[in-house]
């Protein structure tokens, strides 16, 4: 199973290695990389290409480990039983599969994807070692095993918001989607917007940079950001030589609330400090 990207994502080589070793040494692969880089989205790519399932597990700050197994429903059960109903004689009833649990049982090899494994605590990807190791778990209401019929293809992506235990990281291979240059954006720029005037792709790419190279920026513009801005300027008629001519120091680029999400960086991008306010 090799992965080259597809029409929609532009995979570098880099990129596609990584997945390579990652499903022949049957481990997970572990994506991180700048917000809006494309790490999510990578998951959704791979499944497309290979024809697999996806199965998709997005985290959250109060997310548990067990969640992604299953969880018993007690509570129903009981109320079952006060009613007297049939369904209370087969526990079974009451057990929640979770997302790992769904990529185990699938009949043929799922990608699944753990989204933003650094929103959970930090417990929560060493409650994961064994399940993802061995590709099994341990079911004490139904006092039963439950192994993957195959290995799935495991995509876990970080925003660096938590250091990962030493102990996940070893059970990882290790990808950073480095932020695309020039050629690679102009790839993916033209496989969203094909047919676009090359003059103002090339003047909307230099600048998009040169805002990207400003240091004093708080959150510096990702490439979906890129995607949105482009998607304005055609909406807005912008001409080429509009770009070309502009001068950051002093003058906002059109639709700047595309790229820029915050008053600290307007200011920092028209004036190169935070001092003083756009807004006064």
């Amino acid at each position: 199973m090799k992965f080259t990207g597809t029409p929609s994502y532009i995979a570098t080589r880099d990129l596609q290695i990584a997945v390579e070793a990652a499903i022949t040494l049957e481990k997970p692969l572990l994506i991180k990389g700048e917000p809006g880089t494309g790490k999510t989205l990578l998951a959704y790519e791979i499944a497309r290409s290979l024809g697999k399932k996806l199965i998709s597990w997005n985290i959250k700050s109060t997310t548990s480990a067990q969640q992604g197994l299953y969880e018993y429903d007690a509570i129903s059960r009981l109320r079952d039983a006060q009613l007297n109903s049939d369904k209370v004689s087969n526990i079974r009833n009451y057990i929640r599969k979770g997302k790992l649990w769904e990529a185990f049982e699938a009949e043929a090899v799922p990608v699944l994807l753990i989204d933003e494994i650094d929103k959970a605590d930090l417990e929560f990807p060493n409650d994961l070692l064994q399940e993802l190791d061995r590709m099994e778990f341990y079911c004490y209401e139904l006092d039963e095993t439950i192994s993957a019929r195959q290995r799935p293809i495991v995509i876990i992506t970080s925003n660096n918001e938590k250091e990962l235990p030493d102990a996940f990281l070893r059970r990882c291979f290790f990808h950073y989607i480095r932020f695309p240059d020039a050629d690679t954006l102009q790839q993916i720029v033209a496989v969203h917007y094909p047919g676009l005037q090359q003059a103002l792709l090339q003047n909307a790419i230099h600048l998009f940079l040169e805002v990207r190279e400003k240091r004093q920026l708080k959150k510096r513009p990702s490439t979906s950001e890129l995607l949105d801005w482009i998607k304005l300027l055609l909406a807005g008629g912008t001409r080429p030589e509009e770009l070309e001519s502009l001068q950051l120091q002093g003058e906002l680029p059109p639709y700047a609330g595309a790229l820029l999400k915050n008053e600290q960086d307007l200011n920092a991008l028209l004036y190169g400090s935070t001092h003083r306010s756009y807004y006064s």
